[in-house]
């Protein structure tokens, strides 16, 4: 069984200790949700694992077998402008992907120069090396993924990407090289909902160990076994997902309380006992004098990371807010909106979610008056003042000190109960403690880089917030605070995201881009926008399942151009390949009925059962795709 040792890991940053001598194990097939507040280390931990950076001093702290592999997806990743993305994707060390991607450069080359005798000698060199070594199922398995995360163009070169594209690119990559631990850093980044649920189970049947990082609640929950909390130095963990942490954090954290009350009371008892008459104070015990020395060296132990406090007035906001009036607006010939209506409310709280790519934060940027309708009417009622969070920071000055940046915007911060506070209390509020204040912007983590950026815009009193992405770079702390914040807020919250769990507590209306200018509109939340599609979905299908349609109008209607070679040897042996995959998944699940109590045998007969599954549902996606191509 292989297993990473991390033993006695420390790490300072100018005058922050981010890890105080912690040592954790992480198992075979471990899920392990790593979590804390901005700038306490998550990413500079995975960094760590991933052998990027070190610890401090000589000593070793990270210990792996010699063939251990890992994979880390960072959230800064980049890839020479000038490949392509199959040469980007194909990455990995494995002697096996190095035969599959020489196989897919060589089909790219066929498709493109197939007359040429030296390509079709190279293309028949690569397809004797695919047989020969076996990999059809790392290509398949390949192409899968890179199918879910919607990348499909696979001679474009990663300079002509969005920063989205390059990021799933990034993900493909570490996924499809299949290491032993995966390192990921907000890994749900800039995936629209279908590939964050894809990505949820392909991690729930992955063979090797997950160590992740991501404000995504609801994935958090769904994927984790184990949750490590980075808090003050050191290194907290809890067994299960990231419910059971919410409740045994609650708990530890109220132990912690009742102690540090205890240790306070017993204080000043001896206190007043170590004051007591000087004729006394001869023939105290040594033993109590240096109880009383304990207690005071042990006092104030637990430390919390504060609550981050949003008590900011807002400029009143009248009736009339935002509205826009047949609006049109296209991009290269790509339809964002047709014709169409919003009317923004004081109080509404809007979730602009759906595709990737479908014009989600051009709406925001036209609400924000930095792009003009093609055609249409928007108008902007007059008390509005607005705060535009960016997907991307203001241009900040890293030699900049944080109280000089937040001075900018603002000397005195008036509160909702109607006083004013300074700016290094605001800055203290939001978690930046008073040592951090003159301290430079570049010596900042990214997460807190964002969080300052935020508190300047709100120190401004805006009455209408626009957010695209809030969650990416925030922590859950953060975050948790923000959605109570905006269920309180008297003016307009509209915000773009893909998080289920921040849509779910955020907003009560939804629009959903679905390309070409579709658009849908729903009242309620989320999960339940999910649950309808769903079920709509399956309604669907009983509908064609019942319809018979024509040769011809499948011909004219849903056919793709023509398959590739290897698609239509792929395509020719496909439903056989699925038919052995449903026999094997019937016949363990029999063998699963005659074990009786013999629980290490069901053990093992239930994970084949659950890898024969996840193979047959990637076969059956398979199957779907090919099957709408001209055969």
């Amino acid at each position: 069984m292989k297993e990473f040792k991390v033993s006695e890991l420390t790490k300072t940053y100018g005058e922050k200790t981010l890890f105080d001598q912690i040592s954790f194990l992480i198992h075979e097939k471990d899920r392990i949700g790593l979590i804390g507040t901005n700038g306490t280390g998550k990413s500079s931990l995975l960094k760590i694992l991933a052998g990027e950076d070190t610890g401090d001093g000589d000593r070793p702290s990270l210990f792996y077998p010699t063939d251990y592999r890992m994979g880390y997806l960072s959230q800064d990743k980049e890839f020479e402008e000038t490949l392509t993305v199959l040469e980007a994707v194909f990455q990995g060390n494995s002697p096996l992907l190095q035969v599959v991607k020489r196989y897919e450069e060589a089909l790219i080359e066929l498709d493109q120069r197939g007359e040429d005798p030296q390509i079709q000698k190279k293309y028949a060199q690569a397809e004797e090396q695919m047989n020969k070594e076996d990999a059809w199922l790392t290509d398949t398995n390949a192409k899968s993924i890179l199918q879910k995360l919607g990348i499909s163009e696979l001679d474009k070169k990663i300079g002509e990407l969005s920063g989205g594209q390059k990021k799933r690119v990034s993900l493909a990559q570490v996924l499809i090289d299949a290491p032993d631990l995966l390192l990921l850093d907000e890994p749900t980044n800039h995936l629209d909902y279908a590939a964050i649920q894809w990505l949820e189970n392909y991690l729930n049947h992955y063979q090797g160990s997950v160590v992740m990082v991501t404000h995504d609640r609801y994935f958090l929950d769904r994927v984790t076994t184990r949750i490590f909390e980075l808090s003050f130095g050191k290194l907290y963990e809890y067994k299960g997902n990231y419910e059971t942490y919410v409740i045994e954090k609650a708990e530890r954290d109220r132990v912690n309380v009742e102690q540090e009350e205890k240790r306070k009371s017993l204080y000043k008892q001896e206190l007043a006992w170590m004051r007591a008459g000087v004729q006394a104070r001869g023939t105290k015990q040594q033993a109590r004098i240096n109880r009383f020395e304990d207690l005071k060296e042990n006092l104030y132990q637990v430390q919390t990371e504060g609550d981050l406090d949003l008590n900011i007035a807002t400029q009143r906001l009248g009736k009339k807010v935002l509205e826009i009036k047949e609006g049109n607006y296209a991009i290269d010939g790509l339809t964002i909106l047709k014709d169409f209506e919003l009317l923004i409310q004081s109080r509404e709280r809007l979730g602009i979610t759906g595709q990737n790519g479908a014009g989600k934060s051009t709406l925001l940027n036209i609400l924000a008056g930095r792009i003009e309708l093609d055609s249409g009417v928007y108008t902007i009622g007059e008390t509005v003042h607005l705060a535009y969070y960016t997907q991307q920071n203001e241009e900040m000055d890293p030699n900049q000190r944080l109280i000089a940046y937040l001075q900018e915007a603002a000397e005195q911060v008036q509160q909702t109960e109607g006083g004013q506070i300074g700016v290094a209390e605001m800055l203290e509020r939001f978690l930046f403690p008073r040592f951090m204040h003159g301290t430079t912007i570049g010596k900042l983590s990214g997460g807190e880089k964002r969080r300052l950026y935020l508190l300047k815009l709100l120190v401004q009193q805006p009455n209408v917030l626009l957010l695209d992405e809030p969650t990416n770079d925030l922590d859950i702390a953060t975050l948790t605070i923000l959605e109570d914040y905006f269920r309180t807020f008297p003016g307009a919250v509209i915000t773009v995201s893909h998080d289920r769990y921040f849509l779910d507590k955020v907003v009560d209306k939804l629009l959903v881009f679905k390309g070409k200018g579709l658009i849908d509109s729903y009242f309620g939340t989320m999960s339940d926008y999910l649950a309808a599609s769903e079920a709509a979905d399956v309604s669907e299908q009983k509908v064609k399942k019942a319809v018979v349609v024509s040769q011809s109008e499948v011909k004219n209607e849903t056919k793709k151009k023509k398959m590739s070679y290897m698609e239509q040897k792929e395509w020719a042996t496909i439903e056989e390949d699925i038919a052995e995959l449903e026999s094997k998944i019937d016949e363990l699940k029999e063998e699963m009925n005659h074990q009786g109590d013999n629980f290490t045998r069901l053990q093992e007969l239930q994970k084949a059962i659950e890898t024969s599954e996840q193979l047959l549902e990637e076969k059956m996606d398979r199957w779907e795709y090919l099957s709408e191509f001209d055969n």
